[in-house]
C-alpha cells in the first residue's frame, strides 16, 4: 500500500473520530495531512521504502500558541500517541511518543520554517533565491486531508506559485551553466584526454539541465535521489531522461567524445525549442549562453533583472 493511502486510511479510521470526540473545540483550527520528507509524500514509495520511517500515521498541523496553546498541543500529542499501534498490517514506530518526526503534532510555522527558513509569507524575491528546490518540493508535496482553518493550505499554495521573475532568474543561471559545462568545456576537456574532468563537466551539465527542465515545467526538483523518477512524470522534456542517463553512464574515451557532444547539443536544442514555445527567449541561435541572457532580459523587476545572471544558482 502506498504511504499516502495508508496515512489517509489511518486518519479516516482512527484519527478523525479521535479529534471529533476529544477535541471538538480545536477542530476548526487544525489541518491534517501528510507532507514533508519521505518518498511516500512524493508518491514514489515502494517495497524498499518500508525498511525505514514507514508507518501508519499522519500530521496534525497547529497554528501559533495564541490560537492553540501549549497545553492543548500537549493533550493532542498524548491522544495521537494512544492511537492503535498497528493498522493494515503495518506497525507504528514507537520511538517517539508523538509518532516520529514525520508524523504527529506539528506547528504550521515550525513546519514551514524547517523547510524554507522563513516565518513570513509570501517570500521576498531574495528569500526565494535562498530556498533549495528540494526544500520547496518537500514544503508543497504530499496531501492535505482536512484544513478548516486554512493557514497551512494558504502558505502551501503561496509556495507552490513561484513568481515568474524568480523562475526566469533561476532558469537563466541554469542555462548559462549548461552552456559553460556542456557546449564549451566538455569538448575542450575531453579532447585534452582528461577523462575524469570531462565527466565532471558532464555531471555539471546534467545537474543544471535537470533543474532547467523542472523550471520549464513549473515544478520543484525533488531531492537528488528522486530526480529521475520525478522527471518521468513531467509534461514536457521528460524524454531527456535517456540522453542524460547515457551521458552520465558512459566514459569519455576518444571514440566517445563526438557522440556525447552531439547528444549534449541535441539536449540543448530541445531546451531551446521549449524556451521558444514558452516565449521565454528572443535569441534565435543554439548557443545556450545567449538564451540565458535573453531569459534574464525578460525579467520585469529591474532590481532582480540587474542581479548577476548566476545570482539564483
Amino acid at each position: 500500500m502506498k504511504g499516502l493511502e495508508l496515512s489517509r486510511r489511518y486518519y479516516e479510521t482512527y484519527g478523525k473520530d479521535m479529534l471529533k470526540e476529544q477535541f471538538p473545540d480545536l477542530l476548526p483550527y487544525l489541518a491534517v495531512g501528510l507532507a514533508g520528507s519521505g518518498s511516500e509524500c512524493l508518491g514514489f514509495d515502494d517495497d524498499l521504502s518500508e525498511d525505514h520511517d514507514f508507518e501508519p500515521g499522519f500530521c496534525i498541523f497547529l497554528p501559533d500558541e495564541d490560537v492553540v496553546d501549549r497545553r492543548a498541543a500537549f493533550l493532542l500529542e498524548r491522544a495521537y500517541a494512544k492511537l492503535p499501534a498497528e493498522f493494515a498490517g503495518y506497525k507504528r514506530n514507537l520511538m517517539s511518543p508523538v509518532g516520529g518526526s514525520r508524523h504527529g503534532v506539528i506547528r504550521t510555522r515550525e513546519f514551514y520554517l524547517e523547510k524554507t527558513g522563513l516565518t513570513a509569507f509570501p517570500p521576498a524575491a531574495d528569500d526565494w533565491f535562498r530556498i533549495p528546490s528540494y526544500a520547496l518540493r518537500e514544503a508543497t508535496d504530499g496531501e492535505v486531508f482536512d484544513d478548516p482553518y486554512g493557514e497551512f493550505t494558504r502558505i502551501r499554495q503561496i509556495l507552490k506559485e513561484m513568481p515568474e521573475d524568480v523562475r526566469r532568474k533561476k532558469l537563466a543561471g541554469n542555462l548559462l551553466l549548461m552552456a559553460q559545462a556542456g557546449q564549451y568545456n566538455y569538448p575542450r576537456i575531453a579532447k585534452r584526454g582528461e577523462e575524469a574532468a570531462a565527466q565532471l563537466a558532464v555531471f555539471e551539465f546534467a545537474k543544471n539541465t535537470l533543474e532547467a527542465v523542472f523550471l520549464l515545467n513549473r515544478e520543484y526538483q525533488p531531492y537528488y535521489k528522486w530526480v529521475f523518477r520525478a522527471m518521468r512524470d513531467l509534461p514536457v522534456l521528460a524524454d531527456l531522461e535517456y540522453p542524460l542517463y547515457t551521458l552520465m553512464s558512459t566514459d569519455n574515451a576518444p571514440e566517445m567524445i563526438q557522440g556525447k557532444y552531439e547528444m549534449i547539443e541535441e539536449i540543448c536544442a530541445a531546451v531551446v525549442e521549449e524556451l521558444h514555445r514558452q516565449e521565454l527567449t528572443e535569441a534565435t541561435c543554439q548557443d545556450l549562453e545567449k538564451h540565458a541572457y535573453s531569459v534574464n532580459d525578460g525579467i520585469a523587476d529591474s532590481r532582480v533583472r540587474n542581479l548577476h545572471v548566476l545570482h539564483a544558482v
